[in-house]
């Protein structure tokens, strides 16, 4: 299994806040290919506090390494006001937005943050580009069914998820730009089924199997399965 969660990454070039609360900042990985849009990432574990950007600055770096300028959104995790994270997500899209420049964002989740990338999608219109989106809680309804994350659903939404219809991405239209969604087939902690389940019940998404790969795996530079998510953010940056 992938050490990503407790793998340390580099310091960001710089911190901005996009609002008053401590965890609404972005960190920035600025320059690279001229012309290229912003990769906006937004970070996973099940929308608790414990979980922060920090495991996300390896692939940030990596990412950068590249030639992608990079910034990595933190947000508020509050178990039981689930619209904090939701809203904070979209007013950090719009903070990186306006600093990206004329190529706009790509917005790129994991788990959690796959679920709140897809949202911020939806909920506004023309933020992103394109919402690339790995092993995302893209059916916030089957998660709770399913009791994944020790019930995470629960706890982030302070009750069940059929009370939350319009925080369910599965239970939403699809975005309007591009949406493309790379899962491992042997991910336990959040099943390819739940992507699965998100796509099938509309069109448009794309989904990619990543096989052999577990949860962590789609965000760690040094897995096999990095690669498929380099040559999917090289496909929809052109």
């Amino acid at each position: 299994m992938s050490a990503v969660p407790h793998r340390a990454g580099p310091d960001p070039q710089r911190t901005t806040g996009y609002g008053d609360d401590p965890d609404q900042v972005v960190e920035w990985w600025t320059g690279g290919a001229t012309g290229r849009p912003t990769v906006a990432l937004v970070h996973g574990g099940y929308w608790r506090p414990r979980f922060d950007r920090t495991h996300l600055r390896p692939a940030a770096e990596a990412l950068h390494a590249l030639g992608f300028p990079v910034a990595s959104l933190e947000y508020r995790r509050t178990p039981g006001d689930p619209h904090a994270s939701a809203s904070d997500v979209v007013a950090g899209l719009r903070a990186v937005a306006a600093g990206a420049g004329p190529a706009g964002v790509i917005a790129v989740g994991h788990s959690a943050g796959g679920h709140l990338a897809l949202l911020a999608a939806v909920t506004e219109p023309g933020l992103v580009r394109t919402t690339v989106a790995l092993a995302p809680v893209a059916d916030v309804g089957l998660c709770d069914r399913l009791g994944l994350g020790e019930s995470a659903a629960q706890e982030y939404l302070g009750g069940p998820a059929s009370a939350h219809p319009d925080l369910d991405p599965a239970l939403l239209p699809a975005p309007a730009g591009p949406v493309t969604i790379l899962h491992g087939d042997r991910d336990d902690r959040v099943p390819f089924e739940v992507s699965e389940s998100y796509v099938r019940q509309r069109p448009g998404p794309r989904l990619v199997g990543l096989p052999g790969a577990d949860h962590f795996a789609p965000v760690d530079p040094w897995s096999g399965a990095w690669a498929d998510v380099v040559a999917e953010l090289r496909r929809v940056t052109g």
